[in-house]
């Protein structure tokens, strides 16, 4: 299988061509599309030949894919690889062609695909898959294969995929056994035209069957007769009462039927079955309700700071006597001292200018994807728009970077421009090698292939990097930013504070409104991504985005304010790390989410799992306290730029 997953060097050349025309597309196309170009429909007529392609095989026990054909299932006599793009790639995706053939409108019965004898390691894996709950997935026309479950309340849900097989007993006896389904019932719903004899595929479902098939004469290939799925003697498979069991010797015959059903469902609306997988009404309403309370919160921070920002400045601008500035205190005592550079000034340009590349990126790539452009239908496309649209973010990164560095005295910007550019995708890149190599050493189609991983490093160091390097050239030719108030010589000595203004505990504090602006949304975020379910409310997403944006803004300047008026001026990493504390309780809320609703039992997966919740929760807080820092570092430059100092 190695040498089929890897990918040839013209690939890699062609992944890079469509990255650049992916990015002119993005930028040329209309508001009003609703699909990328090339996710257009195929009209069917009746006869047409509908090929089904077959993809990973999944399981929420182990987040570990595998390609499909690393079970012993039935080949067709050329395994062709499906062209895939990068997101594809990374999501461990291996679509294939499969021996399945359909022709448009024309049912099947009993058709036979194979018969495969089971070896002893065959059975092993099928069994090891079984155990682990592993579903198949395939694909007709770009719609994944689904199987329809009833629900408690009489509704119909969709689950992606059918199980590869189930473990039980047969009755009478205590020992379990393994069975595979190797029936297929498929279903093919299509929207007929009414002007022609052309259709549309709108739905694709499966019940899968476990079926001892029994043959009524000699084996003569696919043109055997069955004695337990025969149409001609109307016998067909409805039931797995007779099942086929897993076990090193035993032949397995695989079969399917093939049923075709007329539907209202529109091609457009054809995803909708899809993306109603789940009871939205919770999802919605916890979303109003959280942001209905941040708006609250919001609403009355803001209040609160601006009357008493007016009272102030009104005050301190009044001062007329010699005694009256004497006895002057608050925020505008340590107006010497509150632009002075902190310690480790140069860390904190990179990881500002880092944040500003982050928050680039998911603002360009959520705009399009409210927009449609990036709707599941486009498989992999989300995650290869975030991919190019962060490397062309380093120009921002690099302009961040070299602007703040420049401000605090700093010469050397050739320096700090290597760091903004290898510090953070560094330590990505790290995590995901160590975790790649994991993934590789359990045979998991999720292992990134060696191709794929020289195009990201070439995207990174050919793209990325001279984009950081032209953004901090521009950005240091700027002149610098003159603070609104001259610094002291003598730094001032910071009186001795509260306990409840202890550096330690302001921080916990501050990141705690900011992740309640997120979590339910990241509740349906983690269910998508580890449960493998689609995501597609990208309106409300940007909402909440909006809404961590104001909020991490608000509770670092409502601090930052309460900081200095405790004449403590060392307010520049104090509010980076208020909002982006933040990231801890994401993370928490990761290990509880991990604990409570996966069923995770291998060590490899739950390091999978933390590693990359890992990554998430260090760019969530490079994400949120660089917003919290801009927000405080307007917010200082009006407030002293607002009173005289004399």
């Amino acid at each position: 299988m190695v040498s089929r997953r890897a990918m040839r060097a013209p690939e890699m050349l062609r992944w890079l061509a469509a990255a650049a025309a992916l990015v002119a597309l993005l930028a040329a196309a209309p508001a009003a599309g609703f699909y990328l170009p090339g996710v257009a429909p195929t009209d069917f007529g009746k006869g047409d030949s509908l090929p089904v392609k077959v993809n990973k095989l999944t399981s929420v026990k182990t987040q570990l894919p595998y390609a499909y054909y690393s079970l012993p299932f039935c080949k067709p006599e050329t395994i062709v690889d499906s062209a895939e793009n990068l997101g594809e790639v990374l999501r461990g995706d291996r679509i294939e062609n499969s021996p399945y053939v359909f022709q448009m409108r024309e049912p099947k019965m009993c058709q036979i695909v194979c018969k495969l004898t089971v070896g002893e390691k065959e059975a092993k894996e099928l069994k090891e898959k079984i155990e682990d709950e592993y579903r198949v997935n395939m694909i007709l026309d770009n719609l994944p294969l689904v199987v329809s479950v009833l629900r408690q309340d009489k509704n119909i849900a969709y689950q992606g995929g059918y199980h590869v097989g189930v473990k039980g007993q047969y009755t009478g006896s205590k020992e379990e056994k393994y069975f595979i389904h190797n029936h297929l019932s498929f279903l093919v719903k299509y929207h007929k035209d009414d002007d022609s004899e052309l259709s549309r595929i709108v739905g694709f479902e499966v019940k899968p069957y476990s079926i001892k098939h029994q043959l009524d004469d000699k084996w003569d290939g696919v043109n055997t007769r069955l004695s337990t799925c025969d149409p001609h003697a109307n016998k067909l498979v409805t039931s797995s009462d007779s099942p086929q069991e897993v076990e090193a010797g035993k032949e397995i015959i695989f079969t399917y039927d093939v049923h075709f059903e007329e539907s209202d469902i529109k091609w457009a609306s054809r995803w909708d079955t899809y993306l109603l997988m789940t009871d939205d009404q919770i999802h919605w309403f916890s979303i109003v309700n959280s942001l209905m309370i941040v708006l609250f919160l919001s609403g009355m921070v803001a209040m609160i700071m601006l009357r008493t920002l007016y009272r102030d400045i009104s005050r301190y601008n009044q001062l007329e006597t010699q005694e009256e500035a004497q006895e002057e205190t608050g925020w505008k005592l340590v107006h010497g001292d509150v632009f002075r550079p902190p310690t480790n000034s140069d860390l904190l340009c990179v990881y500002v200018g880092t944040g500003v590349q982050f928050f680039g990126m998911l603002l360009v790539t959520m705009i399009f994807a409210v927009l449609g452009f990036l709707s599941p239908s486009n498989r992999g496309g989300l995650m290869t728009a975030m991919l190019l649209v962060w490397v062309l973010m380093g120009l921002l990164a690099g302009y961040a970077s070299s602007r703040l560095y420049k401000m605090f005295k700093g010469s050397e910007w050739k320096r700090i421009t290597m760091r903004t550019a290898f510090l953070f995708p560094g330590i990505a890149f790290v995590i995901f090698f160590i975790l790649n190599a994991l993934i590789w050493g359990e045979k998991s189609s999720g292992a990134v292939p060696f191709t794929t991983m020289f195009a990201l490093v070439l995207l990174w160091f050919g793209i990325s990097v001279p984009l950081v390097f032209v953004g901090s050239y521009l950005g240091f030719k700027k002149p610098a930013l003159e603070p609104p108030v001259k610094t002291n010589k003598i730094p001032r000595q910071i009186p001795e504070q509260a306990w409840y203004m202890n550096p330690i505990f302001t921080i916990l504090i501050g990141g705690i409104l900011p992740f309640g602006a997120v979590f339910i949304e990241l509740f349906f975020i983690l269910t998508s991504i580890w449960l493998h379910q689609f995501y597609y409310i990208f309106g409300f997403l940007f909402l909440v985005f909006v809404i961590l944006i104001i909020t991490c803004a608000e509770i670092t300047v409502v601090l930052c304010y309460f900081q200095l008026c405790s004449e403590d001026y060392m307010w520049w990493w104090r509010s980076y790390l208020t909002s982006g504390s933040s990231a801890l309780y994401l993370f928490l809320y990761a290990a509880f989410y991990f604990f409570t609703k996966l069923q995770i039992t291998k060590l490899v997966s739950g390091i999978l799992y933390f590693g990359y919740m890992l990554l998430a929760s260090l760019a969530f807080f490079v994400l949120t306290g660089t917003i919290g820092f801009c927000a405080c570092f307007w917010f200082t430059r009006l407030i002293y730029s607002s009173v005289k100092i004399d």
